[in-house]
């Protein structure tokens, strides 16, 4: 495509999404869920004397049993790679 064709087309660029998922089981019920992290949109910034980390929590509840709420605690590194996690009311899978 040449310049002009790719101003003036309908089609909308497609941006890239970058997502950590992953999976948790309540310790009540035993249900498992899926949950995912927008890395692009969802991380705050904590300035350490080390260097920057990124922290992301999520709360997550369950929808078929009990009704229990988790509480996902993640720490990242400045290249979006995992280095931490913590959860209460359920366990990483």
């Amino acid at each position: 495509m040449n310049l002009f064709q790719k101003l003036f087309s309908n089609s909308p660029a497609k941006s890239q999404k970058h997502y950590y998922t992953f999976s948790v089981k309540c310790k009540r019920c035993g249900e498992i869920l899926e949950a995912r992290v927008d890395l692009d949109n969802e991380l705050s910034v904590e300035y350490e004397e080390g260097g920057d980390i990124y922290r992301a929590r999520k709360m997550i509840m369950g929808e078929n049993k009990c009704f229990q709420r988790m509480e996902v605690e993640l720490k990242f590194s400045p290249s979006r790679e995992l280095l931490e996690q913590h959860i209460t009311g359920g366990e990483f899978i």
